[in-house]
């Protein structure tokens, strides 16, 4: 079996996995979609086999968790015929996911999570590479936050004196003349003995 004869090419795999409750998953009409088989039966096959699928593997979707991640085609209520869906989606951890290969056992099923394993591993090397290069990123902003502080002084002080230069501060007013005739005590000519 090629990569040519499943629904979606293995490149497109990680826009399937979604991240949900701080896990990523995939759900499972993707999954029925990439089995090859459809959603009733992939679920049917998972509880028939519920003991393999503990809930650190599946879990059931909330309303608002799948409005999120399908968007407008959640509806509860009126059904319109292939617009909407009827039951809360399952989601499928990568364990989960691993472990419906031993649930549906065709040569597809094999192929099918050789691949999706590969689409989890492929976004775990970038997650980490993406959280390395975040952290980088911190470091190199503390370093320059550092040195634009140090530098920040620097420049503050100059302009401070570049400002002094071309406005310099006022001088102090000279003390004013009292106006008037003013006399003065004249020093004792004569001493009284």
């Amino acid at each position: 079996m090629s990569e040519t004869d499943l629904a979606v090419p293995s490149e497109n795999l990680d826009r399937l996995i979604h991240e949900i409750r701080g896990q990523k998953v995939m759900l499972d009409r993707d999954l029925a979609t990439l089995y090859g088989v459809t959603t009733k039966n992939l679920n049917k096959a998972v509880r028939r086999n519920q003991d393999r699928f503990p809930a650190d593997f599946m879990f059931q979707l909330t309303a608002a968790e799948a409005q999120q991640c399908l968007g407008s085609r959640f509806q509860i209520g009126t059904l319109k015929r292939g617009q909407n869906i009827k039951y809360l989606p399952y989601a499928f951890t990568e364990h989960g996911v691993a472990m419906l290969s031993s649930v549906l056992r065709s040569q597809r099923a094999v192929h099918v999570n050789i691949l999706i394993m590969r689409a989890f591993v492929k976004m775990r090397v970038a997650l980490s590479d993406t959280r390395d290069l975040a952290r980088k990123l911190a470091a190199l902003e503390n370093e320059l936050k550092e040195r634009l502080n140090v530098h920040e002084a620097a420049i503050v002080t100059i302009l401070q004196r570049v400002m002094d230069i071309i406005d310099p501060p006022a001088l102090p007013a000279p003390p004013k003349k009292d106006i008037g005739f003013h006399v003065k005590e004249a020093k004792a000519r004569y001493r009284t003995r």
